[in-house]
């Protein structure tokens, strides 16, 4: 955990115990990106749950555990709080549970656990791409960290521990509603109770906090949908757009244009706002690259690939990678969600984005990204070159 000791970041925990909203790390171990003020996620979702009363509710898009990794805690922390009578509820995407079904079998065969699949392909046409975790009622965890082993030590993760009151209602009524869906509640009727709610906004301590989520078919109307709000602070920027994601994809398989956010960037080029885009490395792959590379020619638009050396072990599918999704604009205003920036995250998977002004946070992930940004694992990408994509998954 780089200079801090556990002492230290115990003390800070405790310091921030009343903060509506906190970051939350993932670095990849064998790198310089570690941060001593920043705790990470493999101490934090034990902390969470080791506090839990009466009830965690987790949504992931997959479980993959590996014994003696950071992700065994979390799941021993799971069986600890079903012993004491919490109730733990784990919804999961349908679509990976035979890719990794031993993670899920385990804990839906822990008495007080109870376990989900959920066929989102069959309610909203995607997937369930949201990373999420409810305790209590009284904070969630939301971020790019899948409840993947690699997720808590290979991979460049960004994530938030939130108390904001209305935040966290909201974390929790999206989760009972793809609960109730997910076990055969018509959808309409599973939106019903989140009808007579607001938009979810918290104003605490000079910190406002807008939670927002996706698609706008599986939420209450649009004042709860993550993109308009994502394409007004693009268009609101006047110096600066910081950007970071796995992927940034505009046109689909079937060769749709996804205009919202990338007009949006551009517009904000044209009108001299610097833009600057980190992105995998994973994104030298035929059908990416090509959208990158027609950006990085344009007037103050500048795009950079981001690559993690392997680790010293060898090669670890699926992880060594940047998958933070972060949006910092002005150094002031900022989003942190689960979405890329491909059109079916926003219109057809669930996900969650929580959009922060005022505060530390906004420049602290700016400084984050200025880092990255300027390390030697950040390249530029070059318009006239043929890129070979790395090989990402097992070999």
């Amino acid at each position: 955990m780089g200079v801090m000791t556990l002492a230290s970041l115990t003390l800070a925990l405790a310091l921030q115990s009343l903060a509506p909203v906190e970051l939350v790390e993932t670095m990849p171990v064998e790198t310089t990106l570690e941060h001593a003020d920043i705790p990470d996620a493999h101490v934090v979702w034990p902390d969470m749950i080791a506090g839990a009363r009466t009830s965690i509710d987790l949504a992931h898009f997959y479980a993959s555990n590996q014994q003696g990794s950071r992700l065994e805690p979390v799941v021993a922390a799971l069986e600890a709080a079903a012993a004491r009578g919490v109730k733990v509820r784990f919804l999961a995407e349908e679509k990976f549970v035979k890719t990794y079904p031993e993670t899920l079998e385990r804990l839906g065969t822990t008495a007080g656990i109870s376990v989900r699949r959920f066929d989102v392909a069959k309610a909203f046409g995607g997937v369930l791409h949201s990373k999420s975790m409810v305790v209590d009622g009284r904070e969630a965890f939301v971020g790019s960290q899948n409840f993947d082993w690699r997720a808590l030590e290979h991979i460049v993760e960004l994530g938030l521990r939130v108390r904001a009151p209305q935040s966290v209602r909201a974390f929790a009524a999206i989760f009972e509603c793809d609960w109730q869906v997910a076990g055969g509640t018509p959808l309409a009727e599973a939106l019903a109770p989140l009808r007579a709610l607001p938009a979810p906004v918290d104003e605490l301590d000079g910190v406002r906090i807008e939670t927002r989520f996706s698609p706008l078919v599986g939420i209450p109307g649009e004042p709860w949908w993550d993109l308009p709000e994502l394409v007004e602070r693009i268009d609101g920027a006047s110096k600066t757009l910081q950007l970071q994601l796995l992927t940034y994809k505009m046109v689909g398989r079937d060769k749709e244009y996804f205009a919202e956010l990338e007009t949006a960037l551009r517009r904000a080029a044209a009108r001299g706002v610097a833009v600057r885009i980190l992105v995998a490395d994973w994104g030298k792959r035929r059908g990416i690259v090509e959208g990158l590379q027609s950006l990085e020619p344009l007037e103050n638009i500048e795009v950079r690939f981001v690559t993690i050396p392997e680790h010293s072990s060898g090669h670890i599918p699926f992880g060594r990678v940047l998958h933070a999704k972060t949006l910092v604009t002005d150094g002031a205003r900022l989003w942190l969600g689960t979405s890329n920036w491909e059109r079916d995250y926003f219109h057809e998977s669930r996900n969650a984005s929580v959009f922060i002004d005022g505060g530390a946070l906004p420049a602290r992930v700016a400084a984050l990204h200025e880092e990255l940004w300027t390390s030697a694992y950040a390249s530029a990408v070059d318009p006239a070159a043929k890129y070979v994509a790395p090989r990402y998954g097992e070999r």
